[in-house]
């Protein structure tokens, strides 16, 4: 029998770099329809719920087919506010109801080009590890190398990294002769639940690397991203995920 599974969406109010991104509309439907979007897609979740501080954000994802078991307080929805506390938050609501999941996955909406398909290859990967891994994330592979990454002390600067013992420093080396490095993006992640409730934590211990291809896992985190994401969405450069229901107008804010 396959575990079963929640797909997790958070969508706070109150984004500063993107104001009122979540609800902003991106080629006919407000972004966070995308993520439901693909979550359903991906056949993988028994329930699809929203994680939302804001009444607006609330009916929006009711509207396109997501729960809101209840809004976010507000000490759980600030800008420095651990996702883990809103995870804990969102499970217990559903061992509450008799649903706790066995997995979870957290689908940031800022993600809108990352399709069904693209869940459903993280969730078979994680499967396929079996015991040997808490949880799954997608990462690509870093352009600007921490090698060559600075901390400016005082008139002068460090080098981030410590360095090795024989010359060159790594910041002196070509790209190709770093050691490979991955960046994690917010395209998604999945993980058993155990890494929330046993361990504190949505990644547990044991993380395993989940490559992301092309745009699905670029992310809207500031408004030239979302110029791009507009471009590619109306030039056909990236694929939105299908949305079933009807476009909802909505206000700017949220």
């Amino acid at each position: 029998m396959n575990p079963s599974a929640v797909a997790l969406v958070p969508a706070r109010a109150g984004s500063q770099r993107v104001p009122g991104k979540n609800v902003r509309p991106l080629a006919g439907h407000p972004l966070i329809a995308y993520s439901i979007a693909a979550a359903r897609e991906s056949g993988r979740f028994d329930a699809i719920v929203v994680s939302t501080d804001s009444p607006q954000i609330a009916e929006v994802a009711e509207h396109y087919g997501a729960e809101v078991p209840g809004l976010r307080p507000a000490e759980l929805a600030t800008s420095t506010s651990p996702d883990i506390d809103w995870v804990r938050l969102a499970l217990r609501q559903l061992e509450d109801g008799g649903r706790g999941p066995d997995l979870f996955s957290i689908l940031r909406p800022t993600s809108p080009f990352r399709a069904g398909a693209t869940i459903a290859r993280a969730f078979d990967a994680l499967l396929a590890l079996g015991d040997r891994a808490d949880s799954i994330r997608a990462v690509r592979q870093c352009r600007e190398h921490p090698g060559k990454m600075w901390v400016i002390d005082g008139e002068l600067m460090q080098p981030l990294l410590p360095q090795p013992p024989e010359p060159p420093p790594l910041h002196s080396r070509q790209y190709q002769a770093l050691p490979e490095v991955y960046v994690q993006d917010s395209s998604l992640e999945v993980a058993w639940t155990r890494a929330a409730t046993e361990q504190g934590s949505i990644s547990g211990q044991r993380v395993a690397p989940f490559l992301t291809e092309g745009a699905e896992g670029f992310s809207i985190d500031y408004e030239e991203d979302w110029a791009r994401a507009e471009s590619w969405a109306t030039g056909g450069e990236a694929t939105l995920p299908t949305v079933q229901q009807a476009p909802l107008q909505v206000a700017s804010a949220g």
